[in-house]
């Protein structure tokens, strides 16, 4: 992989990720942009305990161009985009639109492909492992920063999730702060330690797991499964057998195994609706069913102090990718109602072994 970091005509950090170490990138921005200037605040909720990022510069981001004005695309003669080559393999960028800046933390953005009408699922396995090197990569950078506490890397896909750009790419959001999320695993954590005279959660949860028939697929080095309390119709963790705090303590053979089980799973997410989810009323899936929305969420280790968290450290917790889709059958969408958006208590009308039980009829080609 070779790295090669430069500046957006706004003053914006642009990096790119090759896979050849001979390739040269003196592209310059050659859009007339001011300065970004962002207002982002973070606001704590004293009665939840978290917090809220106000940003209203943010209305007025890009949404929903015309593929020949995607601002993800290569620039190609005078059509100009965010990036300034006019081609590349992977690209990472400060969102121009940031929900976290400054003080704040950072927002970037990661570009999978120059490919416009590609997918995730699409890449090859070494495209696949230039995107992990490249989480990598942004994760021990931004963890750096004295603002950051936690690195979050993620994909949103299809514009049930929201989102406003068709080309393939995900973001990277460094908060400042450890987020409701990660803290509630980290008391889970602290609270089985102690109950259990120092067992990690972390594994007694995996052995649980990996021993019932929610299990999806297994490699040597990464395991994949639907949860035993899935909050969303076709949910799957993604776990390495070995227990690391976050993408950095990867070693090489886990590395190298992770493109071949995740994209498998990909495509098995976009093929249990093209070939029919076996639980709508209407029978069997349409083949040409759009591809499977989802979110893909890396969950490391915060960066930041954990005393609040009783003796709990950053070797406890488990890096883990959870993958979801809010698609609970063919057409039909799992919206957050009352009971889930009101009062954060989920209602999922898809038993988890049935659907991990799709998900392994559906081994992809």
């Amino acid at each position: 992989m070779k790295k090669t970091s430069t500046r957006l005509a706004d003053g914006r950090e642009l990096i790119y990720y090759d896979l050849r170490d001979d390739t040269v990138r003196t592209a310059a921005d050659r859009r007339p942009l001011d300065r970004t200037v962002t207002t982002s605040e973070i606001r704590r909720d004293v009665l939840l305990g978290d917090s809220v990022a106000i940003a209203s510069h943010r209305q007025g981001r890009t949404y929903h161009p015309p593929a020949d004005e995607c601002p993800l695309c290569p620039t190609r003669g005078e059509r100009l985009s965010e990036i300034p080559d006019s081609s590349y393999d992977v690209v990472v960028f400060e969102n121009r639109f940031p929900s976290l800046a400054g003080d704040s933390g950072r927002c970037e953005v990661v570009c999978f492909t120059s490919d416009h009408d590609a997918s995730f699922a699409d890449l090859t396995g070494e495209q696949a492992r230039l995107v992990l090197d490249a989480w990598t990569d942004r994760t021990s950078e931004l963890s750096h920063l004295p603002s950051v506490e936690q690195v979050f890397c993620f994909e949103n896909r299809g514009e049930e999730i929201g989102v406003t750009l068709g080309h393939p790419h995900g973001q990277i959001y460094a908060y400042p702060f450890t987020t409701p999320r990660t803290a509630l695993m980290l008391r889970s954590i602290a609270a089985h330690k102690e109950a259990t005279g120092g067992e990690n959660l972390f594994d007694a949860v995996l052995r649980r797991e990996t021993a019932d028939r929610r299990v999806v697929l297994e490699g040597e080095h990464w395991v994949a499964f639907v949860p035993y309390a899935a909050h969303w119709p076709y949910e799957v963790h993604l776990y390495p057998r070995r227990r690391v705090p976050d993408l950095l303590a990867l070693d090489e053979a886990a590395r190298t195994e992770f493109p071949q089980v995740y994209l498998e799973l990909l495509r098995r997410f976009d093929r249990i609706f093209a070939t029919g989810d076996g639980d709508s009323a209407g029978g069997q899936g349409a083949a040409d069913e759009p591809r499977t929305p989802y979110i893909a969420a890396w969950h490391q280790a915060p960066f930041g102090a954990l005393e609040e968290f009783d003796g709990v450290t950053r070797d406890d917790f488990a890096l883990h990718l959870e993958l979801f889709t809010i698609r609970r059958t063919s057409g039909k969408l799992k919206f957050l109602a009352g009971s889930e958006s009101g009062m954060n208590v989920f209602i999922n009308d898809v038993p988890p072994e049935r659907a991990a039980e799709r998900l392994r009829e559906v081994a992809s080609s």
